[in-house]
């Protein structure tokens, strides 16, 4: 089992959720995350003044999936998420050793 956590323009959540339900992503997790990369913030005016926001609001979507899964999972994110412009955002995969399902005691693929 894999985690794919993609970090993600606010405005293209509803694209990339549509998307991942298409290829039978059931659950996901959603989080309201700030942070800059190469992009490096940006400059706002407010009443004439302008200042520097260094951190800028982002959206992480975690997904748990199988490792058959994965390319399609990726796919479906890089297809829906990218702009083409410096802050698209980054997909992360890591490894997972097992998931359990408290409800159930369910393990492994299963607690899916």
């Amino acid at each position: 089992m894999k985690k794919i956590e993609a970090i993600i323009r606010p405005f293209k959540l509803d694209e990339v959720k549509e998307a991942l339900l298409e290829e039978g992503i059931r659950g996901m997790t959603i989080t309201e995350v700030r942070g800059y990369g190469r992009q490096k913030g940006h400059k706002e005016t407010y009443r004439g003044s302008e200042y520097q926001i260094e951190f800028v609001p982002k959206i992480k979507i975690e997904v748990i999936v199988d490792n058959d899964s994965i390319e399609k999972t990726v796919e479906a994110i890089l297809r829906t998420a990218k702009t083409g412009q410096v802050g698209d955002g980054k997909i992360f995969i890591s490894d997972i050793s097992d998931v359990i399902r408290i409800r159930t005691d369910e393990s492994g693929s299963s607690a899916l």
